[in-house]
């Protein structure tokens, strides 16, 4: 679908001026003769492009009209209902128009200022596109784009299915495609992170269940090499009050029974996903320690971090305990030791969430609340994913 959206798009320099969707400048050189852009070039019979006339300059209350044996009437070049916001006018191509080349006119007071061709490609049958090219990570989203316009083709109820997907995805209209009526989408479709290697079909359903179309999806996980097989992880560390996760640490920190830490996990290439399903565990804590992306000082460049509370048991017996995160799929596994007293914390300890943690922004500040943390991933230097 989206690689038949090809421009033929004519550029007219006039006097310095660029002439282009609908704008005029002085007139033009006589060595510039005025000139028919096209967008969205090569139809198909029931698709539409967009026509521009360049180099010319248009004179008050004279209308330019398209015309060629393919359009069902002629196109004025100047009517709003046709506008396309900056591709020139809509020209439709009737359904039932042959593939073959059509001479296209531009005529001012039936005089004719430009000529071009159409050319008009043969029907397609429907398609369903899986983003661009290549592999994608586990856990990743795709972006799936439908192509329906086919010569008796009906219908707006469709859905794509996948043993990809975590579940089947709805295709919605797309109205912007003005060019494709036919056009339908799904963006930001979840894949499952327990997914193995290899390639999955992706198809098409209608409102009854027939299938109408059919394509391949390539999954691959990070390998040894890629920059996001291992990450670069560091933590687990401990924080104890409100603004003090810049001064986490992995040893030496002390909290009383019944008090809550705050655990946290920095990795310069997450595995996808991870946001939603990063824990620390320790047999310290009341429960696994929930850990969040955030943004705390994304903007000076650090990697991303992960951070969340933990209550830890009421009554523990004073001592050493292991604090664990696991990530990668399981290929990373990091352990740090938290010392929990019978008393006060020494001033580590803090029973009460942090209200905000702050980090300057473009001389201001940004303030994250506990509960609406802001998800940032870099990918620096990552292999190219599909």
């Amino acid at each position: 679908m989206r690689a038949n959206w090809q421009r033929a798009v004519a550029v007219g320099v006039c006097g310095g001026v660029l002439s282009c969707g609908g704008l005029v400048g002085p007139a033009a050189a006589d060595e510039d003769p005025p000139t028919i852009s096209q967008a969205f070039a090569g139809p198909r019979p029931g698709e539409a492009i967009g026509i521009d006339l360049l180099n010319y300059q248009r004179k008050p209350g004279v209308p330019l009209v398209a015309e060629s044996p393919v359009f069902a009437a002629p196109v004025r070049m100047d009517d709003p209902a046709g506008d396309t916001g900056g591709e020139g006018v809509k020209a439709p191509i009737p359904a039932s128009a042959e593939p073959g080349t059509y001479p296209l006119v531009v005529r001012a007071r039936g005089k004719i200022v430009a000529r071009d061709t159409i050319v008009v490609k043969p029907p397609k049958r429907p398609s369903i596109d899986v983003d661009e090219d290549g592999a994608r990570r586990p856990g990743t989203t795709v972006n799936l784009f439908f192509d329906d316009l086919y010569p008796g083709e009906t219908g707006n109820s469709f859905t794509a299915h996948s043993t990809a997907f975590t579940s089947p995805a709805r295709l919605a209209h797309d109205k912007q495609a003005w060019n494709n009526t036919r056009t339908f989408n799904a963006l930001n479709v979840p894949m499952s992170h327990t997914l193995k290697d290899g390639t999955y079909a992706v198809w098409v359903t209608d409102a009854h269940g027939r299938r109408k179309a059919e394509s391949r999806l390539e999954v691959r996980s990070a390998r040894p090499g890629d920059d996001d097989y291992l990450g670069k992880a560091e933590g687990p560390a401990f924080f104890g009050q409100s603004g003090r996760l810049f001064n986490a640490r992995a040893r030496g920190f002390t909290i009383a029974a019944g008090s809550t830490v705050y655990v946290r996990w920095q990795d310069a290439y997450p595995d996808p996903g991870e946001e939603e399903r990063m824990t620390a565990t320790s047999p310290a804590f009341r429960a696994p320690a929930r850990l969040s992306f955030d943004l705390p000082k994304g903007h000076e460049g650090d990697d991303p971090i992960f951070w969340g509370a933990a209550r830890i048991k009421p009554g523990l017996r004073p001592g050493s305990y292991p604090v664990t995160v696991v990530s990668h799929r399981g290929r990373v596994k990091k352990t740090s030791y938290l010392t929990v007293s019978q008393g006060s914390a020494r001033g580590d300890g803090d029973d009460g969430l942090p209200t905000a943690v702050w980090a300057g922004v473009g001389g201001g500040a940004l303030v994250l609340g506990a509960g609406a943390a802001a998800l940032l991933i870099r990918r620096r230097g990552r292999a190219p994913l599909a």
